[in-house]
């Protein structure tokens, strides 16, 4: 028996390390210990490629203000990081951060130029000590968002000399005294650095990179302990104890700072595997929704936290950021909540702070906005153009970092599983190209017009047969799915992933239609929002377009323009509806999908053949008839529609038919609607 043991003790080990080897995936790397491995893993740059309107968008995006901005914005064309004599912080770094995912995602001559005019300059300005990027920059925040580009550029590329430079700056960081104080935003943002830390641990291995990271996590702001006490609530918005200033406490209520920081414990998760951190994670998003949440899986801030009001702002740069920390955080735990939440900002908060051809931006958005001028409105600390669409109508910050969220997102569309397969994240038309199982290079070609309807069809193209998972996730919002495949049937349930583990050959196709049924969500004073799918649906307010001048160059650039846009038809309509039975009174109007998919009916579409802009005359993708009725007493306040008056409300006039179209589609808007009390007037759904 004593000679047994050893055999018996070997055997279990050598079955241990076969088990823990299967779910370590071959052909990407995940995080090596000491770290905790994460549930998927980010395909490189360029592995997911856009197709149908979701390239029509990244298309218009290039031929807009990303394609052409660092062509005439001074703080770009001069700027210090192309080797210029301008602006040498943030503004370029966060460009890049853009334009590199877009320019290698459409495989764009013309961009992928522009990249390397930008990133030859960096690459030559590492210095002996470690640090990089223009001379006059002492400040270590630009470098954090400048790793990221360079992380990206490598993906793309796999350009030695980034991943060099990566390196000799973690060494620096590693070597030298922490620099990380809370009153500045190095201090504040510092875990962004994480991000690259971590990614650059899993291609080298190196352990002194995990140290590094913890020392920055110990040394700068404490954001696990803000989510668990969470100071800046309702009754502190309520006793205006929100601090509205740029000192320490008030970085903690900026709400870009906000939306990047919602993923640092996450990412400190992966190396202490503490669930004191994940926990973290997923209290701060419910205390969001609770105290701040607006329409369209944002939260408020018009520079600073602001509340749940419809008339309250959210400033453009966090809705990108939190599209790109649910990304991180839905890599690291896998949970399908936070791939909902990212769909409904991509498909409702991103366009709707965009014109359709994407040559202007706002600076706040509003879930009630009826109408984008420069009076003055109650913003916690922005200025009077924020809501306006044009060049800069506010803090330049979002017209040098708007550019992400379109490209991350379709990069982030598919990941790699632990068990050598792929995950679906999101939905949308798109074709991902991996390597799965034991090295097979699989096509998976989706083709969708979701979010706008619920069908979707993958076809996997390879060489050979190959076994190996797919994963699709069913969206927490919906019902059961049913999938079709090889004649067979398989249903899921709300909220979970399917698993196909099949030996696929080539031209295999998975079918399925996600239902997109009609659902309402309660908002501020008992209002009512509605839903189909992941969209959120406003009134379609008929709209004027009118170019002005505010207080800064717009430069007259293309299609460079500043918009003030007024309404041209009633705003203030309570809505009309049976929550018992939602189909009554309600229609929905499929159209095609234009090539501006988020574009309505009167919005101005920049014509390059003809130099001007000319008036869109296409319906949106989507438009839902319903029941409304106009409240005499729902006015103007401050600018802004008044806060919609306590549902349910007395109707006081005649029932009319209205028109209701995506968020993103709706440059003017209401989407919290008053609840009329239809209880003594069931004949109008008659």
């Amino acid at each position: 028996m004593k000679k047994l043991f050893p055999i018996l003790l070997i055997s279990l080990l050598l079955i241990i390390s076969q088990c823990s080897r299967k779910m370590e995936n071959l052909n990407y790397k995940n995080n090596p210990a000491p770290l905790k491995p994460n549930a998927y893993i980010k395909l490189p740059l360029g592995s997911v490629r856009p197709g149908g309107w979701l390239r029509d968008q990244l298309e218009a995006q290039a031929s807009g203000l990303t394609g052409n901005i660092d062509d005439f914005w001074p703080d770009l064309v001069n700027s210090a990081w192309r080797g210029g004599t301008g602006e040498s912080w943030e503004r370029g770094p966060y460009f890049l951060d853009g334009l590199i995912p877009l320019a290698y995602l459409l495989d764009d001559p013309a961009l992928k130029e522009k990249v390397k005019s930008w990133i030859e300059p960096i690459l030559m300005s590492s210095r002996d000590s470690g640090w990089y990027g223009p001379v006059k920059n002492t400040d270590r925040w630009p470098l954090a968002v400048a790793n990221k580009v360079l992380m990206q550029y490598y993906d793309a590329t796999g350009d030695v000399r980034a991943l060099e430079i990566l390196k000799k700056y973690f060494r620096y960081i590693h070597d030298t005294p922490p620099d990380w104080p809370d009153k500045d935003w190095r201090g504040v943002r510092a875990m962004e650095n994480a991000v690259t830390g971590y990614w650059l641990y899993r291609q080298t291995g190196e352990q002194w990179i995990p140290e590094t990271i913890e020392s920055i996590q110990k040394n700068s702001s404490d954001w696990t302990t803000f989510y668990e006490k969470f100071p800046w609530d309702s009754a502190a918005l309520a006793e205006k104890k929100i601090p509205l200033n740029w000192k320490e406490d008030g970085l903690t209520a900026h709400v870009v700072n906000n939306a990047m920081a919602v993923k640092y414990p996450g990412l400190w998760y992966q190396q202490s595997g503490d669930e004191r951190y994940k926990n973290a994670v997923f209290a701060g998003i419910r205390k969001y929704d609770l105290h701040h949440g607006q329409a369209g899986g944002r939260f408020s801030g018009d520079e600073h936290l602001s509340g749940k009001s419809p008339d309250r702002g959210t400033e453009l740069c966090s809705v990108v950021e939190l599209m790109f920390s649910l990304e991180e955080l839905y890599e690291i735990f896998g949970d399908n909540s936070l791939a909902d939440r990212l769909e409904l900002l991509a498909f409702n908060a991103l366009p709707g702070t965009f014109t359709p051809d994407m040559w202007a931006h706002q600076y706040d958005q509003q879930s009630n906005q009826i109408a984008v001028d420069g009076e003055k409105r109650d913003w916690s600390t922005n200025g009077n153009y924020s809501n306006i669409y044009g060049l800069m109508p506010n803090f330049a910050c979002c017209l040098a970092n708007m550019h992400q969220g379109w490209p991350k997102f379709t990069a982030s569309l598919w990941m790699a599983t632990s068990d050598n397969g792929l995950v679906a994240v999101a939905y949308s038309p798109s074709v991902v190209t991996a390597r799965v199982g034991k090295g097979c290079l699989v096509t998976i070609k989706e083709e969708t017009d979701y979010p706008f309807n619920g069908n979707i069809k993958l076809t996997i193209s390879l060489p050979e047969p190959e076994r190996f998972p797919v994963y699709l996730r069913v969206p927490g919002w919906a019902g059961p799915v049913t999938f079709h495949f090889r004649g067979k049937t398989v249903t899921g349930i709300s909220g979970n992933s399917v698993k196909f583990n099949e030996k696929w050959e080539d031209g295999d196709q998975i079918t399925f239609s996600i239902p997109m049924n009609i659902r309402t969500e309660t908002r501020y004073n008992n209002s009512l929002s509605l839903l189909r799918g992941p969209l959120y649906f406003s009134l379609r307010i008929t709209k004027d377009y009118r170019s002005i001048k505010i207080n800064y160059d717009n430069f007259g650039y293309k299609g460079s323009v500043d918009w003030e846009i007024q309404p041209k038809s009633p705003w203030n309509y309570g809505l009309m509806i049976d929550k018992t039975n939602l189909t009554r009174g309600i229609k929905v109007h499929e159209n095609s999908v234009s090539r501006y998919p988020f574009a309505d009916k009167g919005d101005m579409i920049w014509s390059p053949d003809s130099g001007k802009y000319i008036p869109w005359d296409m319906d949106a993708a989507l438009v839902i008839t319903a029941r409304g009725m106009k409240i005499p007493g729902w006015t103007l306040k401050n600018n802004s529609a008044d806060l919609p008056p306590v549902s349910p409300v007395r109707p006081e006039g005649n029932p009319e038919v209205i028109e209701l179209v995506p968020y993103g589609s709706a440059r003017l808007r209401i989407t919290e609607f008053p609840v009329i009390d239809i209880t003594q007037m069931e004949s109008v759904f008659r």
